[in-house]
């Protein structure tokens, strides 16, 4: 029974990633870019995001509140940026961001798992 566990975990594996570029592409990456050594658009480059201090991007100008947050210690991890995804206006207030987050949980998780793995 553990045997087959770990094969489903296996073989969806690819379809979770999937799942998260797609959506990450839909809907963030008109202004993010998630590969390594791409140049930011109007938004930060999320390659490498996941443990990252936040507004930790030494190339990318950051709103006030953001900075802030980085200052203060906080540094990006899968479930911050799950919720961050939910609503990314009321966890940071004052966000330049123009974007009204991810409504669906599946498309916040899947796109956390995503960017966890760039």
């Amino acid at each position: 029974m553990r045997r087959l566990a770990v094969l489903l975990l296996m073989l969806g594996a690819p379809a979770v990633a999937q799942e998260g570029a797609a959506v990450f592409q839909s809907r963030c990456g008109h202004c993010h870019a998630a590969a390594a050594g791409a140049p930011p658009g109007p938004g930060p480059n999320l390659a490498g995001l996941v443990g990252r201090r936040v507004g930790g991007d030494p190339g990318f100008d950051y709103s006030p509140v953001l900075q802030a947050a980085g200052e203060a210690g906080q540094r990006w991890d899968e479930a911050m940026l799950a919720r961050f995804l939910a609503d990314p206006e009321a966890m940071f207030p004052g966000l330049w961001m123009g974007a009204n987050g991810l409504r669906a949980e599946a498309d916040r998780a899947a796109v956390a798992r995503f960017l966890a793995g760039r």
